[in-house]
């Protein structure tokens, strides 16, 4: 197996097209008409909003669903993919979003059980020296004898990828390959991979949001939108307006207000030397300090797993912290619901239909969290009355934009970005003094992400000290007016926005 084909060496990049691709579940039409055509030893990136068919695209190409309509062409002929295996043996493999790989087994061992039949007695000796082959072949290499839950995010997804390379998968599907990568480690994944298309060794088909890699490193570029294809092209032709415009065609976009500029902001929250630890005790918050002034985003960046939910949990009182405190304006501050109301504390956790709501409970009641024992939904007497909870909630729907069949709706039963909003609208509908998000704008589509942040920027502007933690890099130099990064739970960087670069950050981001 060569990574980097000779000059006269066959070409091995597989080329795939999907023709007429529909598929229909009873009246839901999730994809209509669908034709694309991937090159071969190209990447091609595949674009659009949540719900626009992309998952549904993949899933019928790689033989997870059956299409009601169309066909998949391998290299120019039918192919008949009626399961993951048969895809796999066309060549054909899907690197997810989140890891497959066992943890507590070494690379070298997840390697060798990725195989269709693994020998029942293995010889390591002669594995070892047959993956060390291997990886002499291939642009970049991992530790194998180290268990995976020891390497990095940036050296787990480099073996998700060499899995299937390994498995002589050479047409592969990307799911949002740089969404736990550090910028470094997103450019030379993907360098790495062009480079191996460029040498007519591997085709790629990635689904990703982030335009400036598409840009970069893509060769072609599909948009889907509501489940039909709506343009693409070379994507040195298209530029990122055109490729946003296609995604979401006439959809409103709110104007962000321009930044407020304030001299001599207070501190408002300060943690002092913080310590927690996650749900097995080990230590995963170790002495943050921080201050945050008001008018002011602070953004935490960070990959995944590096503390930033366990701090997120211990500001929201979600879990004890095992030394240090915070104060707001000076006072202590202890995160239980009378002193968030007392100090004006609102929040908006990752996957707030986990974390900030009750699932099967209405719209309106969710709403109504924060002001249900307060007039006048709560009377004298203490009775709840639904008439002013509702009228609450549809105030706040139309003021939010958040797009439900009524108030009495299952909050469960909104999309991502409408569950967010009504989120939203519930923290934001008093006087915030401190606003706590974790991952916003996570999965969400490109009108409600726009609405987020603006909401965002709305509450620092009104003064309120805004600590944003987000693992969207691109999202924190955006909003944010300083940048901090957490890494293996502690902060070790800080810097105004106007100091800070992406190199920099990214560095400090994988622990340098």
């Amino acid at each position: 197996m060569s990574a980097l084909a000779q000059p006269n060496a066959p070409r091995r990049a597989v080329e795939l097209e999907t023709v007429a691709m529909t598929k229909i579940f009873g009246s839901l039409v999730a994809l209509e008409d669908v034709s694309i055509h991937v090159r071969p030893g190209t990447l091609h990136a595949l674009l659009g909003e949540n719900g626009a068919g992309k998952s549904t695209l993949v899933k019928c190409i790689m033989g997870f669903y059956q299409p009601t309509r169309g066909e998949v062409k391998i290299d120019g002929k039918p192919a008949v993919i009626a399961t993951p295996r048969d895809a796999h043996a066309h060549g054909i493999g899907m690197v997810y979003q989140h890891f497959t790989l066992v943890p507590s087994l070494t690379a070298a061992e997840n390697l060798v059980i990725s195989r269709a039949h693994p020998p029942a007695v293995i010889d390591w000796k002669k594995e070892i020296k047959g993956l060390e082959a291997f990886l002499d072949t291939m642009p970049f290499k991992v530790p194998l004898t180290v268990p995976v839950s020891n390497l990095s995010a940036g050296e787990k997804q480099k073996l998700e990828i060499l899995k299937q390379l390994y498995l002589d998968q050479r047409f592969l599907i990307l799911d949002e390959p740089t969404s736990v990568l550090t910028p470094g480690e997103a450019d030379e994944v993907l360098g790495l991979l062009r480079g191996m298309t460029e040498a007519g060794d591997l085709t790629i088909l990635m689904i990703s949001h982030k335009f400036r890699e598409v840009s970069a490193y893509a060769d072609d570029v599909t948009v889907l939108r509501r489940g039909r294809m709506i343009g693409g092209g070379k994507v040195g032709e298209l530029s990122v307006a055109d490729m946003s415009h296609m995604m979401i065609g006439d959809t409103k976009i709110r104007e962000r207000a321009a930044r407020k500029t304030f001299t001599d902001r207070p501190v408002v929250l300060e943690i002092a030397g913080l310590f927690a630890e996650d749900d097995g005790g080990i230590p995963a918050v170790k002495g943050v300090n921080l201050k945050i002034h008001g008018g002011e985003i602070v953004g935490i960046a960070g990959v995944s797993g590096n503390g930033q939910s366990t701090l997120i949990e211990v500001l929201s009182g979600q879990r004890e912290p095992t030394e240090g405190q915070l104060f707001i304006d000076g006072a202590d501050f202890q995160p239980v619901r009378q002193q968030m109301a007392k100090f004006k504390v609102f929040g908006l956790p990752e996957e707030p239909l986990k974390n900030a709501a009750v699932p099967r409970m209405t719209v309106a009641e969710n709403i109504a969290f924060r002001t249900f024992d307060e007039p006048p939904i709560a009377s004298r007497f203490g009775f709840m009355s639904p008439k002013p909870m509702r009228k609450q909630a549809r105030d706040l729907i139309a003021s939010y934009r958040v797009k439900t069949p009524s108030t009495e709706e299952p909050i469960e039963n909104l999309s991502g970005g409408n569950v967010q909003r009504a989120i939203l609208a519930r923290e934001l509908s008093g006087e915030v003094e401190v606003l706590i998000v974790a991952n916003p704008c996570f999965g969400l589509d490109f009108a409600s992400v726009s609405e987020i942040r603006s909401q965002i920027m709305d509450q620092r502007n009104r003064g309120a000290a805004v600590l944003l933690v987000s693992e969207d890099l691109d999202e924190i130099l955006e909003l944010a007016d300083r940048v901090a990064v957490m890494s293996g739970g502690e902060i070790h960087y800080v810097r105004p926005i106007a100091e800070a670069d992406r190199a920099s950050v990214g560095m400090a981001m994988s622990g340098h």
